[in-house]
């Protein structure tokens, strides 16, 4: 696995066992209701994460960008439907977001790179 993906997964995953652990009822209800709102409904999960994700680099959240890139590769997003959302995320956003862009082509490479090997 590609150290970048291994590393961000790996942070993600013990932050977020610590944040539960603590008890807390509205950080428990949010990550469930983040849980829920990417699950299938009217719209696809494919769909739902290409929204977060353009969502994410338009706030100029690369953890965020780097979970929706994961999970939309997972789901079977090809790279130009991701570079067609990324574009779209550029265009709302302004240049202020093409560092963040540059990093998830960086991010979006490394899981490629993991499928190939």
């Amino acid at each position: 696995m590609s150290k970048l993906v291994e590393e961000f997964n790996e942070y993600r995953s013990r932050m977020n066992e610590k944040l539960l652990a603590d008890n807390n009822k509205i950080v428990k209800r949010i990550f469930n209701l983040d849980t829920n709102a990417y699950a299938e409904g009217a719209l696809d999960v494919k769909t739902k994460e290409l929204l977060g994700l353009v969502a994410s680099t338009v706030l100029r959240c690369d953890d965020c960008i780097k979970y929706h890139l994961e999970t939309s590769y997972k789901k079977g997003v090809t790279k130009e439907e991701m570079m067609e959302a990324m574009g779209i995320a550029t265009l709302v956003g302004g240049t202020i977001v093409i560092p963040h862009l540059r990093r998830a082509y960086e991010f979006w490479e490394a899981l490629e790179s993991n499928a190939s090997i």
